[in-house]
């Protein structure tokens, strides 16, 4: 592609079969985003689907970034003006949006779903979608994607619509959702903070958007869930195979991160370093930590932090499914947070 075109899948090219070099350049690289780092303003060849005069669209991580962290998952936000619209458009791969702010909805595939601010979106594979914001404040969403995973395996039909090329040579209209895993017509699109729970694990206070587990929610994809931690706290220090964007929604901090040498000997072993680096970061800062890696958040004095972690759900389907936490998360002080579906449950209960 020429230097305007958009870069879908990186290649990976190297004069040796050991690839620690390539490996230490990406690992090189700063690590900490924020809003100043705009990759792609989405006007490019390739990004028709994205921006309308009511609708912007930013990229914060891509496979065609300089400097490069990853393709496991691509990171862009979206704002959409009171009482506008994107234009609609259609992708084999799905997507997530984290409503950032102001409320709104989709159509995917002629049917409706709204959203508000804290819910978790999806569109769903070989999906025709289009955002819609017909109140008077401005929407924005936090997309996450795993769209290289489709990209490498070929799935490449997408576009603005239209008639089909070469319309002669072919039969009549098949339903597409033959194909599709059974049930998915009947799992959730949209995950609000209502319909999950908190608790308190050795990573620490979470509260889990999708997973292997999350069976009602139709995201094969990405799995996503949300950190709660106190002012001075920190997270379980934890080794994972997978590589993650961390958001940060509200609060400031800092992230250790402990790399992982590989010695191949027999077998693998692992040598997790002795001292980590440090990377601060504020609200609205995406922090990237890379493949095989040992990681801990801390948030700063005075300030909770409220964290988004997402990930490729395709590691655990290579076999990483497992986290190790060295250290557990400092221990909260207050009582677990209730959901409103909960609370709405006492209320019926106390009545």
């Amino acid at each position: 592609m020429g230097e305007d075109g958009r870069v879908f899948v990186r290649g990976l090219e190297f004069d040796k079969y050991e690839l620690e070099a390539v490996r230490q350049l990406q690992l090189s690289h700063p690590r900490v985003r924020d809003e100043t780092v705009v990759v792609d303003h989405g006007e490019a060849v390739g990004h028709s689907g994205a921006a309308t005069k009511s609708s912007r669209v930013s990229w914060r991580v891509g496979p065609g970034d300089e400097e490069f962290l990853t393709q496991t998952l691509q990171v862009h936000f979206i704002e959409i003006d009171g009482h506008g619209k994107n234009k609609g458009h259609g992708h084999q791969n799905e997507a997530a949006f984290y409503i950032l702010e102001g409320a709104g909805y989709e159509i995917h595939d002629d049917l409706r779903y709204d959203w508000k601010k804290d819910d978790f979106v999806f569109v769903h594979t070989d999906s025709v979608h289009q955002h819609f914001n017909p109140y008077d404040e401005k929407a924005v969403a936090l997309v996450i994607k795993a769209k290289c995973t489709w990209m490498f395996l070929g799935l490449l039909q997408q576009g603005r619509g239209g008639p089909i090329d070469r319309e002669e040579e072919f039969g009549p209209r098949e339903d597409w959702s033959a194909i599709w895993t059974d049930g998915v017509l009947d799992r959730t699109k949209v995950v609000s903070p209502a319909s999950t729970v908190w608790e308190d694990t050795e990573l620490g206070r979470i509260r889990v958007m999708t997973s292997p587990r999350t069976e009602h929610a139709r995201l094969f994809s990405v799995d996503a869930f949300e950190w709660a931690v106190e002012a001075g706290g920190h997270t379980g220090r934890h080794w994972k195979m997978a590589d993650e964007i961390v958001y940060v929604l509200e609060g400031d901090g800092y992230s250790l991160h402990w790399e992982v040498q590989a010695e191949i000997a027999e077998r693998y072993y692992a040598h997790v370093a002795k001292e980590p680096k440090r990377y601060d970061f504020s609200a609205g800062d995406t922090i990237y930590v890379p493949q095989n890696t040992v990681a801990q958040h801390f948030a700063a004095d005075g300030t909770p932090l409220r964290l988004l972690s997402f990930q490729n759900r395709l590691f655990k389907h290579l076999g990483y499914d497992n986290t190790k936490v060295f250290e557990p998360a400092s221990t909260p002080t207050t009582p677990l947070p209730s959901t409103a579906e909960a609370d709405t449950l006492q209320a019926s209960s106390d009545s």
